[in-house]
């Protein structure tokens, strides 16, 4: 833990203090190829994201732009700065930036912080490197061909070197090159793209010195825990808050104002228990006695909506997306195939809930969060303050997970109306059973899909329609079909030509905040849409993996190459017993191209056993292996979970689950006894790692569940299904 003071930021006092002491600093912007040195910096209107200072010592500080929340990318972006500067990893000092609008898109989310940074990190690097050989040059007279870089360092051809801090301030008082003019590092001349390496702060983490959002104490800060209303758009009717107030350590309750539609990432609304320490808080809210006014949503309960969905999806409906004669080629088929496909709503539930301290003046709000998303928070809390954004400051922590749901500040926007209500530094907590049923819930959806198949049992017609409640809700009221986003994630970018093609979209209202997970819509349309690929290859008596390559048909196809080498990876083809069954599903997403094989052992009894799972992923250039390997054994143990166990329900309008007891994760039994990551060397445009794992996850498990028992899963989480078999 540590003590912060309360020193209230804004973006030139942070640059100030990184130019304080000279040296060279250099930067640049996300929306532009410009490159910014020195006091330049602080007197450009431009949208800076990418900076680098070197001072005297040899020391290189490079401002991290995006939240570390374990993905390692607060090491692998700078790591691409000093593989082009000739850096080491030890010269390396990674400061975490505040948030601030002109810093291009801070939000840390949709696997696009390589995608969209990669480029602008290497000319950062690039760009300090030719100033530092012009200053060499300069320093003894001769041509930059003369003189290179190396380890720290700036050597001629003679034998001669100095420092980069013997020529920071030199290089300080170069022209900035032209862009034109830069050269790139060469693959061969790489130390750290496209190397294995730790993380800069591992040693941290390992010791427990790394800063995350609940370590964060401010001199008078309390603490709050909030009572929210159990069902969305709700309030109090009344409460007595006697035995609260008895409870050792609790000061007050206060009443905060109830959010209203469209909820955005506004406040919820409640009655805050402050409190001296965040258990005594947690203590007060327990004993509350608060009678609710639910309101509208209390009539919704899952199983009701489900099988409205369900009827919603198997009659026409909109048509987004419609290329052939669909209808008259479903006539002419040799057989036609349906099939329904249904999944609950998802919590996020990282490891770290909720949380934020807030300490709000007169003159702003200073705020310390576990945040991917630094500018929303100054958004958010502006908004709600009334205040202009930069008055709000926004310290980002060190996230403990996130998977989407700390890129929506809603409890950081909390921590500071408390905060100004109270006149004192307040820390926001929210409880396990906060984090899940207050949730921005990933959407339940359900899915249609009809196939017309010709002789050879390949589709010659296809009809999809889904039904889900959409993630716009949560930000414009009255919405009820999904969004060109969601339908564009494995739904009706079908990932194989057939020459007629229908997707149609049905309504679905949001009764709860929805929000996007990792890896969004693409969980349940890659479900249903490789789910129902599988099956169309058992009705054609094909292998599925040859079926998946004849019907993608192209040999050059990122997707299916990415297919062929999971199979060739795995154990594909060898002879397995009878409860015993392989899997294969593979799908784009976020620039990636990623397939799973799943091995798999069912007892009669019907207990499941993962006992392998190949996963394959082509991402472009794998700029950091080691990150990228992780991001994809987190994706299969994630995965697991989710089609082992997440459900998310709801009974007069209250979420029902409310802790691991309810809403298990796997654990050790449940997570695959062998886990094989494959990367495929490939020179493809970048793609992002985070999120393209999971959804083939689902699909290839319960094809090996087919094969291994004949039982076809249609719906999840498998926990509502009997395995048993005969």
């Amino acid at each position: 833990m540590s003590d912060q003071s309360t020193v209230h930021s804004t973006r030139r006092t942070f640059l100030q203090g990184l130019l304080a002491g000279g040296g060279l600093v250099v930067a640049t912007g996300f929306a532009t190829s410009k490159v910014f040195a020195n006091n330049s910096i602080l007197e450009g209107d431009f949208e800076l994201d990418l900076f680098l200072k070197i001072d005297s010592e040899g020391l290189i500080t490079i401002l991290a732009h995006r939240s570390e929340m374990g993905t390692g990318i607060r090491t692998t972006l700078p790591l691409v700065v000093a593989d082009e500067l000739d850096a080491t990893l030890e010269t390396l000092n990674i400061v975490q930036a505040i948030g601030d609008p002109r810093l291009g898109s801070q939000n840390t989310d949709g696997s696009k912080s390589i995608r969209g940074s990669y480029t602008k990190m290497r000319l950062l690097g690039a760009t300090a490197r030719t100033m530092l050989e012009m200053a060499a040059a300069a320093t003894w007279g001769a041509s930059l061909d003369e003189v290179h870089t190396k380890l720290n360092a700036v050597h001629h051809k003679d034998g001669r070197s100095l420092s980069f801090g013997d020529l920071a301030s030199k290089a300080s008082e170069q022209e900035r090159p032209e862009e034109e003019t830069i050269t790139f590092k060469s693959p061969e001349e790489s130390r750290y793209v496209g190397k294995h390496h730790q993380t800069i702060d591992v040693h941290d983490h390992t010791v427990g010195k790394g800063e995350f959002g609940l370590d964060v104490k401010i001199d008078g800060m309390v603490h709050a825990v909030i009572a929210h209303c159990p069902v969305l758009g709700g309030k109090f009717k009344s409460y007595d808050d006697k035995k609260a107030l008895a409870i050792p350590g609790v000061t007050q309750v206060v009443e905060m104002p109830f959010a209203k539609a469209p909820f955005h990432f506004k406040p919820l609304g409640g009655l805050a228990v402050i409190a001296t320490s965040t258990y005594a808080a947690m203590r007060g809210r327990d004993a509350l006695v608060v009678e609710w006014e639910n309101g509208a949503n209390e009539s919704y309960d899952s199983d009701n909506y489900r099988a409205g969905m369900e009827e919603e999806v198997n009659k026409p409906n909109k048509v987004i997306g419609e290329t052939g004669d669909v209808d008259q080629a479903m006539k002419d088929a040799t057989s036609v195939l349906k099939a329904d496909y249904y999944l609950p709503h998802l919590s996020h539930a990282p490891m770290e809930t909720p949380c934020a301290v807030a300490h709000t003046t007169d003159e702003g709000c200073e705020l310390w969060a576990p945040t991917q998303n630094p500018q929303a928070v100054m958004e958010t809390v502006a908004g709600t303050l009334g205040i202009k954004q930069e008055q709000v400051t926004c310290n980002v922590t060190l996230l403990g997970g996130g998977f989407g749901r700390k890129s929506k500040p809603d409890y950081c926007a909390e921590a500071a109306w408390l905060s100004r209500e109270l006149k004192q530094p307040v820390q926001v907590f929210w409880t396990r059973e906060d984090d899940i049923r207050h949730d921005y819930l990933h959407s339940v959806a359900a899915m249609h899909m009809e196939a017309g198949v010709d002789e050879s049992g390949k589709p010659v017609a296809w009809l999809g329609r889904t039904a889900f409640p959409t993630i716009m809700s949560t930000f414009m009221p009255g919405q009820t079909q999904g969004s060109g986003m969601e339908w564009g994630m494995g739904f009706a970018n079908l990932p194989f030509p057939v020459a007629n093609k229908r997707f149609e979209a049905g309504k679905a209202e949001a009764l709860v905040r929805i929000g996007w997970l990792r890896s969004v819509a693409n969980i349940y349309h890659v479900f249903a849409v490789s789910s129902f690929t599988n099956e169309l290859a058992h009705h054609a008596g094909q292998d599925p993996a040859q079926y998946l390559h004849d019907l993608i048909g192209d040999e050059d196809d990122r997707l299916s190459r990415t297919a062929a080498h999971c199979v060739e990876q795995s154990a594909w083809g060898e002879k397995l017993s009878k409860g015993r069954g392989r899997g294969l599903s593979a799908a784009e997403g976020f620039g990636s191209a990623v397939a799973v094989v799943a091995e798999v052992t069912v007892s009669k009894a019907g207990k499941l056993t993962i006992d392998r799972i190949d996963i394959t992923i082509d991402c472009g250039l794998a700029v950091s292996p080691d990150r990228v390997r992780a991001q994809m054994e987190g994706s299969v143990i994630f995965g697991v979970s989710l089609t082992k166990f997440g459900e998310i329900t709801a009974k007069n309008g209250a979420i029902v689950q409310g802790n691991f007891d309810t809403y298990p994760v796997a654990r050790m039994g449940d997570t695959p006894t062998q886990i094989n990551v494959h990367i495929v060397d490939s020179d493809g445009p970048l793609g992002g790692a985070g999120e393209p794992g999971v959804p083939p996850m689902a699909p290839a498990i319960c094809e090996a569940i087919f094969q291994a028992t004949g039982q076809r899963i249609r719906s999840l989480p498998l926990s509502k299904h009997d395995l048993s078999w005969s």
